[in-house]
């Protein structure tokens, strides 16, 4: 397989595009090629048996062009559709997930011991994180909270504002969150909104970003696969199954410039 391939990446939506700005600088000649389910999103109300069918239509898709890799940009999709990819086409191209870089990356500081996940409705439903943190270590203790309205409050340009401040006050004084001594942001859009989680828990939670661990995390299995690019960078792709002007407007907040958006529906 050549090093010059792309890498595929997916989401739910578009709030996977902070994971693929994350990638953009930490690997700056690689080609991405991202797709959003923006016709399916949320998936964090949907069930278990279409976020699989879902997944396996775009990352066929993926593979139909040429991805050497296929990241799983979604909490969500990677707690519930991970291992039927892995199964069907894992024997074509690695597939990984946005959860295991996580974990390992707080495991190996060996300094948590109540940590707190705050997610869609799905991810917490599935809790895989709680069940991935005990395998390696029954002591550590682990809070998860549903946070469905976050999501949908970034998509529509509603944070850094006295909206978006009382919605994340409301669900971080849940007494589930009490106590923490770290915070996993387990949705991709909630990258935007750490600043303002940093603020309410004033440095005496280490919030955790998981697009920059899960982007350090892929430059490693590039490298252990002899797949990193060194030579320059195509241009990026970005595909999306459903188009708004409103998606093509968000897509600036998520990636840091604006894109263009091709449409294609993954029932073709």
């Amino acid at each position: 397989m050549s090093s010059a391939l792309p890498i595929g990446i997916f989401d739910s939506g578009i709030g996977g595009l902070t994971v693929a700005n994350a990638i953009r600088k930490i690997l700056p000649n690689e080609q991405i090629i991202y797709f959003g389910d923006t016709a399916h999103m949320p998936y964090g109300d949907k069930s278990p048996e279409a976020i699989k069918f879902y997944s396996l239509k775009i990352a066929k898709f993926l593979l139909d062009k040429n991805c050497k890799l296929i990241l799983i940009a979604c909490n969500t999709a990677s707690a519930h559709a991970y291992h039927e990819l892995v199964h069907f086409l894992g024997d074509r191209v690695p597939i990984i997930n946005v959860i295991d870089p996580v974990v390992n990356a707080m495991l190996s500081k060996g300094k948590y011991k109540k940590i707190g996940v705050i997610a869609t409705k799905s991810t917490i439903r599935s809790d895989i994180y709680a069940k991935k943190f005990k395998i390696i270590d029954p002591n550590i203790e682990v809070s998860s909270l549903a946070t469905p309205l976050l999501a949908p409050m970034i998509e529509e340009g509603f944070f850094n504002n006295n909206i978006s401040k009382t919605v994340i006050n409301s669900y971080l004084t849940s007494p589930k969150l009490k106590k923490i001594d770290s915070l996993i942001l387990a949705c991709t859009h909630y990258p935007l909104i750490k600043p303002e989680i940093s603020s309410f828990y004033g440095g005496k939670v280490d919030i955790i970003n998981t697009a920059e661990i899960v982007a350090e995390d892929l430059k490693e299995r590039l490298t252990k696969l002899d797949l990193l690019n060194d030579g320059p960078a195509k241009r990026h792709q970005f595909f999306v199954s459903d188009y708004t002007p409103s998606f093509a407007k968000s897509t600036r907040l998520f990636f840091g410039e604006k894109i263009h958006l091709s449409y294609k529906p993954i029932w073709d």
